[in-house]
Parts: C-alpha cells; sequence; structure tokens
C-alpha cells in the first residue's frame, strides 16, 4: 500500500535546502550580520562538542569531508563541513514540512511572534484572548531574574498537564516555519536563546537515568525527561533543524549542540519505552523518524529497525480486534491512528517500506471507521472518556477523514466524509458496533437533521487510565445540537476535580446510590443488538457490584424516539438511582420537576426526557447541575438533571422505564409502564426480557425485546 500519492508535488523537495546568497538575502530582517563559518578554519570552534562526532557514522555517504578534516585534527573544518553537509543534503525526504513555499497560518504566527515575548504555547492553555483580534494570549514565562521561569505554572491552572505540556516546546516549531517563510532571524535567536536556557535549566539525566516505571506520583519527578515531552521534542526538532538550516546565524557549535542533544534524546526514549499505551507509539515513532531522517547517526540503522519492528507489534497491542484502541479513548484512537500513518508515509517517500511492511496499515481500517461512526453529522464528537472535544472542531475531523480516504482510496464512506458528503458514499446501515471496545452507535439518516445516539459500555480488560467508569452512560444528538453532552475530564490530576467530571452519576446511566463505579476492568455482556419490529435495539449487561447485575435495553423507536428499559437484580439491598444530565443555557434554562427534564431551546429543537420507576419503595428525586468540560481546566457548558432513586429490595428488581422524545415548542405528554408483572407482581426479574408502554399524547406504543 502507497501513501505517497496524495502529499502532494511540493514536498518531494522539502528537505533540498537553497542556502545560496540569493535565497538568503530574500525577506531577512533582525541580525544577519554573522557570517558563515570559515572553512578553512583549523580553530575548534567556541563552544564545539566535539562528541557529536563518536555519534556520527562518518563513513555515512557525504560526510568523507567532515572524516578527512576530523581525522586531520581540524575540528573548525569539520565542524563547517558538517553544517555544509546538513545545508546541501538531498539523500532524505522529510513528507510532513514544505520548505518550497512554506505556509502558515494566522495561529502559527501569533505562536510565534507571542514566543519573541516569552509568551509560549501550552497546547490547551492560555492567559486571554485578544480584545480586538480574539486571538489566544498565552501565558507569559518572563523572570526578572531568571530571564525565564521554566518552572512556573499560572494560577488557577491545577491540570498536570501544563507541566508536562510545556516541555514539549510546542512553539518552537511554528517558529522555525515563520522564519523559512519570512527569513526573519529574530525566529532563530529567539530559539536558541530560549532552547539553550532550557537546556542550562533542565541537566541531561543521561541516556539510561534508571527512572521508575511509569505512571504515580513518582513520574512528577524529572517529567521533562519522560514520556511524551521527549518524544514530542524529537519529532519537531527534525523539522526546526530544517526549518533554519539556511540561517546565517547557525553556526557549527549551535548545530553540534542541537544534533548531539537530539541523539542522546532518541537513546534516552529507547531505555524508557512505556510497556503499554498510546505514548509507546509515539515514542516508537519519533525514535522511527530519528533513524529514517537523521541516516548519519551510528545508531540510525537500529533506531529504524527495532522502532518499526515493534511498531508493527503495537498495531495488533493497541487495537482491539473491532479497531477500538485499548485506552477505549477517541482522542488517543485518533493520535494513534496518525503516528501510525506518519511512520508509514515516511518509510515511502525514503524507500525503506521494506522496514514495515507492505500491510502495515491494513488493520488501521477498522479503526478509522471507527472515528467516521462516533462522529455526529455535524462533525463534532463527544467528551467520551478524556476525550477533549474541542480540540475536533470540524477541520481538524475533516483533517484525518482526508487521511483516511487518502490511505484507503476506495473507501467511500472515507470519501464522504472527507468531502462533507459531496462525494463518495455513506454506509447503508443505520447502526454501528464495537462490542470489544464498548462503542454503539444508532441514527436514523446521515444528515444535520438527523437523530444519533452513542451508547458507551467499555469493559476496559486492560484498566486502561483514559476509560472512564461510566458504563451504560449514552448521548442524544438530533439535528445539530446533542442534548446530553458528556461532562468531559477538566483535569488529568488525580484530585477532585477530575474525580467530580468522571463520576458515574455525572454520566446518563444507573449507579447504586450515587457511588462511582469501581475503576478499571469492568464485566460487561452484549446480550442482543438488531432490528425488531422496525425499532432498533440494545441491549447490554454489567455486573455493577457484589452480584448485582445492571441489565439496560435501548430501543430506537421507529428510528424517532428513544426507550431506556432498566433491571437492576440480584445482590443485596440496595438504592438504585438513575441519572440523567441535559444541556442548559442561562437564556434557554431546561426545566427540571421530580424525574424529568425539559429543554426551552427558542429554535423549536427539544427534548423531554422522563423516568417512570415499576413501584414505589422509597422514590427519590434530586434535581443537580453539573459543568461540561471540552478542554483541559476550562468549563464549557452547563447541565441541568435529575436523579431518580428507589430502593431495591434483595429478592427484588429495580426496574426504570427512561423516555427521549425530541420535539418542537409543544411539551408533549408521556406516560410509560411495565406490562410484563401482571402475574408475577411488581419487582420479579424476567431473564428473557421487558415489556413497558409508553403513552405519547394520548396513543399508546407497545415496546418489548426478548433474549
Amino acid at each position: 500500500m502507497t501513501v505517497k500519492t496524495f502529499l502532494g508535488f511540493a514536498l518531494s523537495f522539502a528537505v533540498i535546502v537553497s542556502c545560496t546568497k540569493e535565497g538568503l538575502e530574500q525577506g531577512k530582517t533582525g541580525n544577519i550580520d554573522r557570517e558563515l563559518p570559515s572553512l578553512v578554519s583549523p580553530e575548534t570552534p567556541e563552544g564545539f562538542d566535539t562528541s557529536i562526532f563518536d555519534l556520527l557514522n562518518l563513513d555515512y555517504p557525504g560526510l568523507g569531508k567532515v572524516k578527512s578534516a576530523f581525522e586531520s585534527g581540524n575540528n573548525g573544518l569539520a565542524a563547517a563541513e558538517l553544517l555544509d553537509y546538513y545545508r546541501n543534503r538531498t539523500n532524505v525526504v522529510n513528507p510532513f514540512i514544505d520548505l518550497v513555499a512554506p505556509a502558515f497560518t494566522a495561529s502559527e504566527k501569533n505562536i510565534a511572534d507571542q514566543a519573541l515575548e516569552t509568551r509560549f504555547y501550552v497546547r490547551n492553555f492560555y492567559e486571554s484572548n485578544d480584545p480586538v483580534s480574539g486571538a489566544q494570549i498565552y501565558y507569559s514565562f518572563a523572570d526578572k531574574d531568571l530571564g525565564i521561569n521554566w518552572e512556573y505554572v499560572p494560577d488557577g491552572v491545577t491540570s498536570q498537564e501544563f507541566r508536562y505540556q510545556k516541555h514539549r516546546h510546542q512553539w518552537m516549531e511554528p517558529q522555525a516555519k515563520l522564519y523559512r517563510a519570512t527569513r526573519d532571524e529574530r525566529y532563530f535567536e529567539n530559539w536558541q536563546t530560549v532552547y539553550q536556557s532550557w537546556l542550562n535549566f533542565y541537566q541531561f539525566p543521561g541516556e539510561n537515568p534508571g527512572f521508575p516505571p511509569p505512571g504515580g506520583a513518582e513520574n512528577d519527578v524529572d517529567y521533562q525527561w519522560k514520556g511524551l515531552q521527549v518524544a514530542e521534542r524529537v519529532l519537531s526538532q527534525i523539522n526546526i533543524l530544517s526549518y533554519y538550516m539556511c540561517s546565517d546565524n547557525l553556526t557549527p557549535a549551535w548545530l553540534s549542540t542541537v544534533l548531539t542533544m537530539f541523539a542522546h534524546q532518541v537513546e534516552l526514549i529507547r531505555n524508557t519505552y512505556y510497556p503499554d499505551s498510546n505514548i509507546r507509539v509515539t515514542q516508537l515513532q519519533a525514535v522511527a523518524t530519528a533513524g529514517i531522517l537523521m541516516p548519519e547517526f551510528k545508531n540510525a540503522g537500529t533506531w529504524a529497525s527495532e522502532a518499526c519492528n515493534l511498531l508493527k507489534q503495537e498495531l495488533d497491542n493497541q487495537f482491539f480486534d473491532d479497531g477500538v484502541l485499548v485506552e477505549l479513548d477517541p482522542s488517543y484512537h485518533i493520535a494513534a491512528i496518525a503516528d501510525f500513518i506518519n511512520i508509514s508515509t515516511l518509510a515511502d517517500y525514503n524507500n525503506c517500506q521494506n522496514l514495515i511492511g507492505n500491510d502495515f496499515l491494513t488493520k488501521l481500517h477498522k479503526a478509522m471507521t471507527f472515528v467516521a461512526d462516533i462522529t455526529y453529522p455535524d462533525y463534532s464528537i463527544d467528551n467520551w472518556n478524556d476525550t477533549r472535544a474541542s480540540s475536533y472542531s470540524k477541520s481538524v475531523l475533516v483533517k484525518n477523514f482526508n487521511l483516511y480516504s487518502q490511505t484507503f482510496p476506495e473507501d467511500q464512506y472515507f470519501k464522504w466524509m472527507a468531502t462533507s458528503g459531496k462525494q463518495g458514499a455513506h454506509p447503508e446501515s443505520l447502526t454501528a458496533q464495537y462490542p470489544e471496545g464498548g462503542y454503539f452507535m444508532m441514527r436514523n439518516g446521515w444528515t444535520t437533521s438527523s437523530t444519533m445516539i452513542v451508547v458507551k459500555n467499555n469493559e476496559n480488560p486492560l484498566s486502561a487510565w483514559h476509560c472512564q467508569a461510566d458504563n451504560g452512560t449514552f448521548s442524544f444528538w438530533h439535528k445539530g445540537r446533542n442534548f446530553l453532552p458528556d461532562a468531559g475530564v477538566y483535569s488529568y490530576n488525580t484530585d477532585a476535580n477530575r474525580r467530580d467530571y468522571a463520576a458515574t452519576a455525572n454520566h446518563n446511566t444507573v449507579t447504586l446510590g450515587t457511588s462511582s463505579y469501581v475503576s478499571g476492568a469492568q464485566e460487561v455482556e452484549l446480550l442482543k443488538s438488531g432490528t425488531v419490529d422496525g425499532n432498533e435495539i440494545l441491549v447490554t449487561r454489567h455486573l455493577l457490584k457484589d452480584g448485582i447485575q445492571h441489565r439496560r435495553a435501548f430501543v430506537f423507536v421507529d428510528r424517532k424516539y428513544l426507550v431506556v428499559i432498566d433491571d437492576v437484580y440480584g445482590g443485596a439491598q440496595n438504592t438504585v438511582t438513575v441519572n440523567m444530565h441535559l444541556a442548559t443555557t442561562d437564556e434557554a434554562p431546561t426545566s427540571i420537576s421530580e424525574g424529568q427534564a425539559v429543554t426551552n431551546f427558542a429554535d423549536g429543537n427539544n427534548l423531554f426526557v422522563k423516568t417512570f420507576a415499576e413501584y414505589d419503595n422509597g422514590i427519590a428525586t434530586t434535581s443537580v447541575n453539573s459543568n461540561v468540560s471540552n478542554k483541559l481546566d476550562y468549563v464549557s457548558g452547563q447541565r441541568a438533571g435529575y436523579r431518580l432513586s428507589n430502593v431495591k429490595d434483595a429478592d427484588k428488581t429495580a426496574r426504570f422505564v427512561t423516555v427521549l422524545y425530541p420535539f418542537g415548542n409543544t411539551v408533549p405528554e408521556i406516560t410509560a409502564e411495565f406490562t410484563d408483572n401482571s402475574e408475577t407482581g411488581n419487582g420479579a426479574y424476567h431473564s428473557e426480557g421487558s415489556s413497558v408502554k409508553v403513552t405519547i399524547d394520548g396513543t399508546p406504543h407497545y415496546i418489548s425485546y426478548s433474549l
């Protein structure tokens, strides 16, 4: 399989660096007075780290002049020849950058320019918005005594992600791209100053520092040298160097500093591979990329072959057979797919597909289909598990669907998603199932006027940390509005904020009292799915605790409205609670009464939700208000909801019917009751299924399922 055809003709020249005098003279600003290094100087340049020659394979084609000068003891000449080699090499292709006609966005320019003022872009975090342009204003790391305070954490930012992300240096590549496009030497000078400051502040711990296994509080020490921090720096530094290679201010000494630390960081990754998880995939991507694009290093062959072999194993380890990432989190799922595609693309462009094989991407087809299936018709996704929905705008998702379509050009579904329905075709089926991953989708169409329901029931056999314990929760998306938005994550800290947003009772599912399910592996079973009498039906079972089972049936009646039937049985006496949370705003507050919620949006797109208990054994209802977080450390919206509880005796079944009915401006009258206990009495357990009657504005509807 090839992906070479879709990246564009210009990118095939991406690493041919034009360092001619004419090219360098165009568009220069800043300090450009420094002369290029002399090629005859016998002195070792000031600050030059000669250990770079121990890391390089001086017999690599093109490094003959470097080797000759080094072996003759002329370190100055060897250093200059090394810089000259990198400025003129054409033997590798980096398909992810464009050095011929680099284009940058307004956001990238904003990031690059603010970094000149020591305001560094840290993904998902910013101080405020510019009152005129609306552009994000990033936090300032400036310090009158230190110059740059690398330990700075803004007041009110509680997520440990800020401390991690800042060490990924996410502003440096936008600066480098701006430099290549404008030849403004201020960007280079700022990069050199800032990166050197960081290197001075954080002493390199060595290539094999003996860190403890990942996870737990012990990783809050030296996190700048762990996990994604190092991997993302390695990946970006390859691009950064290419952008800056023609700068007059790039000296042999600085090149040696960057290259030496680059090689040490690659070895550090190799000695600290995560045993599993999405982090391991990115670590392997970084090592493989280093091996392919920096073949001059002695260990480059080992880097490439080792990482690619391990990546082939990770394709089996990282995804269930149904295509869902074992992390069970759509955001990490999307990122993992991109990592694997990038390696395949890189290998393809550099004629080393033998490192991964021709069928490397085959398994990703199911994984890509999952992304399409979980995307709402307006090109949004929900906050399932630790997904930060704001990171997945329509443009981001379409970019990914384009990548999927280009990888599998024969797939009409990917083409349809990539072109917003202008080309290709959507599937004929209106349902999708991922039983191992625990995601199920039902819909009545493929347009923004349709209804789409997503059910989440993650078994989580590997106790993935990013998987929240909220089995049975679900969404109801209708005509462009997500009426039951997931609470989100808010924080990656193991603190009260994370516990609050991730709490089971903060989801649309059943709990014992308001207690959360035990985190980690859950016992889950898919009992039934399919179409019965024109209704889509999905039935799952989940062990709550100590023998108490929760059987939940979703019936998409006439593909118009949803009926949820809950049977909680087995084990000792306990209080059983149905939790429901609906979107609300100050302008259109959702009305909450006893076991009922009604939205009040003025556009005539509303939802009625009501829960009915089979019998009263101490029924209690409470109104609840909660927040939605679509990005870390931010409240993105509000929800209004209710909890309806009833006591389940040891020998009884607690049974509930919840009806979710879309309407315009007139609130419907709806009642519901069970119809299968006339002989056995209320509270009986029916192993064969359940039957209910739902009456809507006086018209009865009889709904049942059998197992």
